[in-house]
């Protein structure tokens, strides 16, 4: 063979070992194909920068799916791309994490919880609903079942009482204020003078709404309560002691246990009938025992209750 043969024999060898430069710029690598094939396996849409939960684990859930049949057979080089491309979803910025909205909205139901509109959450009893005037929630926590010594004060809870028939609580309270500053302040040596154009003065007054009868029986139970006061001390001294100086304590847990009249107030109806008052059935005479605290008819889970029964149990004495 000649020497010129041999020379193109060992170039021909040359190119044909040697690849194209031009060729390896212009195909990619099988390591970076099977990476790009990868990847949009696992997040087809692109990965794009989000702070959503959402989508860290959508992409979470579908690596897990994908990684048993599609990275098995990757090299170190594949592992570390992907990783690289996982940290490109970035997690919340701090910013966004110290807004304080769902504590925000939270507390805002909270404070409407109708279970949190009682008052620092006392239980009071059931006919006390949240519709209930102010007034009457104030009587009931303020007066009702507190034991009554007081003259004057007792004889304005009786003639309050006797109003039941025809009004309802809220509707008295509403014009307790006009009815006392009619009568004196029910300070029985003032009201038993009243004559008969004081009386019709009050009946004739709208705002109050009290028919003449029940002004003239309010003036008569004057009369009466001075005459025991005589006789037993005080008027005070007689209710307490038809009940042995010592209040009823009833403990019922619900509305319907609490009786509307009791043999006790169907005796002390009749005895004050003989002694000449007026409008003193059994059914007023004990909302009178209950209102003065005679009767403690607090239901027993009512915050009023044990307060009621506390007061209830010191020695009596007359005020």
């Amino acid at each position: 063979m000649s020497k010129e043969n041999m020379r193109r024999n060992i170039v021909e060898k040359k190119n044909t070992t040697s690849p194209n430069p031009r060729s390896n710029k212009e195909k990619p690598s099988s390591t970076q194909s099977l990476i790009s094939k990868h990847l949009k396996k696992v997040y087809p849409v692109g990965i794009h920068k989000t702070s959503s939960l959402l989508s860290l684990s959508s992409l979470s859930l579908t690596l897990s799916h994908n990684s048993s049949d599609s990275f098995t057979d990757s090299s170190p080089t594949l592992e570390q791309t992907i990783s690289s491309a996982l940290q490109l979803i970035i997690a919340p910025t701090p910013s966004r994490r110290e807004q304080p909205v769902a504590k925000t909205s939270s507390n805002h139901v909270n404070n409407l919880d109708p279970s949190n509109c009682e008052d620092q959450g006392l239980r009071r009893c059931n006919w006390i609903t949240k519709n209930s005037d102010k007034l009457y929630v104030e009587f009931h926590d303020e007066c009702w079942g507190v034991p009554v010594y007081d003259d004057n004060q007792l004889f304005e809870l009786l003639s309050l009482c006797g109003m039941l028939m025809n009004y309802n609580w809220t509707e008295i309270l509403k014009r307790k204020n006009l009815v006392r500053e009619a009568f004196c302040g029910f300070e029985p040596n003032i009201v038993a003078k009243m004559g008969e154009e004081d009386i019709m003065e009050i009946a004739s007054n709208k705002d109050m709404m009290l028919g003449e009868s029940r002004v003239r029986s309010i003036v008569e139970n004057a009369k009466c309560i001075l005459k025991i006061a005589k006789t037993h001390g005080s008027f005070s001294g007689y209710m307490w002691g038809s009940v042995n100086y010592k209040p009823t304590i009833n403990r019922c847990r619900h509305p319907r246990n609490v009786p509307l009249r009791t043999p006790k107030a169907e005796a002390i109806s009749k005895d004050l009938l003989k002694h000449g008052f007026r409008l003193v059935g059994p059914v007023i005479v004990y909302s009178f025992m209950q209102a003065a605290g005679i009767s403690i008819d607090h239901l027993v889970d009512c915050f009023r209750f044990s307060e009621c029964v506390n007061l209830a149990e010191r020695p009596w004495r007359h005020v």
